[in-house]
């Protein structure tokens, strides 16, 4: 009864801080994030024993070495999350910005502002940076949030909160600017997607079991990202030497997230000579190698055979699905049918093939000659994300502060009636 209780008190506290958060100057937020920027780092310590905690329960409960990795903490990470909580500072406040203005012939002015949405719910697992970049973006773009982590972070997450929520205070921010769950209780989440008239938007971050529950459960509009199954195509107009490092990288620099590479597409004119180069450098980082029947053959033996659910399987580590096609269009074919619509690239040095990638793939970020883990909010110059959306709406793959906004028509007259 009081979980019950404090989380109607939490829902009713962040739809009336919305309406004060939309409102607020953007030197108000950005003076908050300065704040909570320097408290991060000034308490790390804290953070990084509570951390310690769930990483050492996580592996008594055997968590796959993946999860742990999403969970763990150490100075660098905790810097990470500092300097994006800075780097939110520089950028510009969406809100209040006209995205169109029109005088109809009546004289009356319509402006289309950009406003916040509202009261955010973002549910996620693991990874606790996520609290800090939710909380930052919801904070700079004018959105309440209220944060719902998974139990394998629940210390670490309330460690990070708590120590945001001090240095809001000192900002003078209202009370119930950002919020986190204190309760790691399964039903509270199916309560919270029936709360329309609190929440307006529901934002899952983590599998796609997560993600399709939240989906199928709530009452609140939802902003999916099912799972990341990203591919590199290699054409046969590629560099070589270019495309085996981006490969690499795409595999290698961090296979547990969702935009590493799960499937390699090989044109077919440059197969033999492209593994030849990079089967070692995979077999020796310890990539499971899942390869059609061409590439089977050209491995001889030294691979797995691919399965159908293969090509549409994101793996969060080190397996590696390869094809072998005979065309670009085969390649993008591919993508479309088996993809996720996340992030997709293109290794090729022909413009024309290119160009027809980079239009026909359906995801909602393309590259050139370019690594997918590049597919990030940090990385785009958004200070953060609030989540990848593959969805086709508002918001299409790395959110930052723009995608945080709606809008609304101001109408502005001086006595115009209907007749």
């Amino acid at each position: 009864m009081k979980t019950e209780y404090n989380i109607t008190k939490m829902l009713k506290g962040a739809r009336s801080a919305s309406f004060k958060l939309s409102a607020l100057s953007s030197d108000v937020k950005d003076r908050a994030l300065s704040f909570m920027s320097q408290a991060i780092i000034d308490k790390k310590d804290y953070i990084i024993r509570q951390n310690h905690k769930d990483v050492e329960a996580a592996r008594s409960k055997s968590l796959s070495v993946s999860s742990i990795d999403r969970l763990v903490l150490n100075a660098k990470r905790i810097s990470q999350m500092s300097d994006s909580l800075k780097e939110l500072i520089l950028l510009k406040d969406p809100v209040g910005d006209i995205i169109s203005q029109k005088k109809r012939p009546n004289g009356l002015v319509i402006k289309k502002v950009r406003v916040p949405i509202g009261v955010i719910l973002i549910i996620y697992e693991s990874r606790p940076n996520v609290t800090s970049d939710c909380i930052g973006l919801c904070l700079k773009s004018g959105n309440v949030s209220i944060l719902r982590g998974g139990s394998e972070a629940f210390k670490t997450n309330t460690a990070i909160f708590k120590v945001l929520k001090n240095a809001a205070k000192r900002a003078g921010l209202p009370e119930y600017a950002f919020n986190l769950v204190l309760t790691t209780r399964r039903d509270v989440v199916s309560m919270l997607l029936k709360q329309s008239d609190y929440i307006d938007l529901v934002i899952p971050r983590g599998g796609e079991g997560l993600i399709r529950k939240v989906a199928e459960t709530s009452r609140i509009p939802v902003i999916k990202h099912y799972k990341g199954i990203c591919s590199v195509y290699v054409d046969s107009k590629a560099d070589l030497k270019m495309a085996e490092i981006v490969c690499l990288n795409a595999k290698l620099q961090r296979p547990s997230v969702c935009n590493s590479v799960e499937t390699l597409l090989l044109h077919q004119t440059i197969a033999d000579k492209f593994l030849d180069r990079i089967f070692t450098k995979l077999n020796d980082a310890g990539v499971e190698i899942r390869g059609c029947s061409k590439t089977y053959k050209i491995l001889k033996g030294k691979i797995k055979r691919a399965k159908i659910s293969d090509w549409s399987t994101e793996f969060l580590g080190f397996i590696l699905a390869v094809k072998i096609v005979r065309t670009i269009d085969e390649a993008i074919d591919h993508i479309n049918q088996y993809g996720s619509h996340h992030s997709d690239s293109i290794i090729t040095s022909n413009k024309n093939t290119a160009n027809q990638f980079l239009s026909c793939v359906d995801s909602a970020a393309v590259f050139l000659n370019a690594s997918t883990r590049f597919s990030d909010g940090h990385q785009f110059g958004m200070g953060a994300e609030i989540g990848i959306s593959t969805d086709k709406i508002h918001a299409r793959g790395p959110m930052g502060l723009e995608e945080l906004t709606i809008y609304k028509y101001q109408v502005l007259g001086n006595g115009q009636i209907r007749t």
